[in-house]
């Protein structure tokens, strides 16, 4: 089989350069004519080209105060946007602080708001502590207290309402909410009485008289001292008084002293125990036990020293 013949090549294609465009712009600028003669730019009254209707006109324009006035506005609005982005966090916990204590200033003030209201005012008293006086009295005595707020209960007009019992020694109130006053008293000890023209005074380890009646009280040894309720002879007859065991004081008819140093007693039974001073008083009333235990027939025991004992 022949080979075909190959196909004929196209003829190579001229390459023509490009016209100038430039330089013959620049040559008929020059000479539209095409004759070579310069051209000279025609002026117009006052010296303005006529060509310079042919120029473009310029497009930027000069910038107004409201422009200027808009633009800052923006940037500042930009850059508060940023502040606020970067302190949301600080912002927010600051607003959680101030939310609570605003409730904690809210939760107090209604505190303080509703105690001071009759919300809480006073029903109930209860007298704690009377043994010896009359609760109910005293109860009585402190009626002008019902009705008050428990944060208005004057402590003034309360110990003006006590001082007619002498029996108190001292007082505490106590408020229970929402409507109970509870008055806690402690009573004064009555050591003895003490005989004079008006009768027997009862009075306590301070000289505080506490009663006075015609007839001795039962149960209550009646003091004798030199120099009245003022003297150490009487402070020391308290201190002696106040440490006996509740036996021996239940016994105790006669309590004598003309100094501080020689207290003595004497019993329903007619022993006479000579105390002396009130130095030692809780030892010498335990060893005073033993002795009457160990001498039930002694008249006379001797405790003022508590290390050697007389009885006889």
């Amino acid at each position: 089989m022949r080979r075909p013949p190959p196909l004929p090549t196209p003829p190579e294609q001229e390459t023509k350069p490009a016209p100038a465009r430039s330089s013959r712009r620049g040559r008929e600028d020059a000479d539209p004519t095409g004759e070579g003669r310069p051209i000279v730019a025609a002026t117009g009254p006052g010296g303005a080209r006529a060509d310079a209707a042919d120029e473009p006109p310029e497009t930027s324009e000069a910038l107004t105060a409201g422009d200027v006035w808009r633009a800052a506005r923006a940037r500042r609005k930009a850059l508060r946007a940023e502040i606020r982005r970067f302190t949301r966090r600080s912002r927010r916990r600051r607003l959680i602080w101030l939310c609570a204590l605003g409730a904690l200033v809210l939760l107090i003030g209604g505190s303080v708001a509703a105690a001071y209201s009759p919300l809480f005012a006073v029903e109930k008293i209860t007298v704690a502590g009377a043994s010896t006086l009359n609760a109910a009295a005293v109860e009585a005595a402190l009626g002008d207290q019902l009705g008050t707020p428990l944060a208005l209960v004057s402590e003034s007009d309360v110990k003006a309402a006590l001082i007619a019992f002498p029996l108190i020694e001292t007082y505490a109130l106590e408020a229970r909410p929402p409507h109970d006053l509870v008055v806690r008293i402690v009573e004064r000890t009555p050591i003895g009485v003490i005989e004079s023209g008006a009768g027997f005074t009862l009075v306590d380890a301070a000289g505080v008289a506490l009663s006075t009646t015609e007839d001795r009280p039962d149960g209550q040894p009646v003091i004798a001292v030199d120099g009245g309720i003022e003297s150490d002879a009487f402070e020391s007859v308290g201190l002696v008084v106040r440490s006996l065991p509740a036996d021996v004081r239940a016994v105790v008819t006669d309590v004598s002293a003309t100094t501080l140093d020689d207290v003595t007693l004497t019993l329903a039974s007619g022993l006479v125990v000579v105390w002396g001073s009130a130095e030692d008083s809780a030892y010498k009333a335990r060893v005073l036990a033993s002795t009457m235990v160990a001498n039930p027939a002694a008249r006379e025991i001797d405790v003022s020293s508590p290390d050697v004992v007389v009885a006889g």
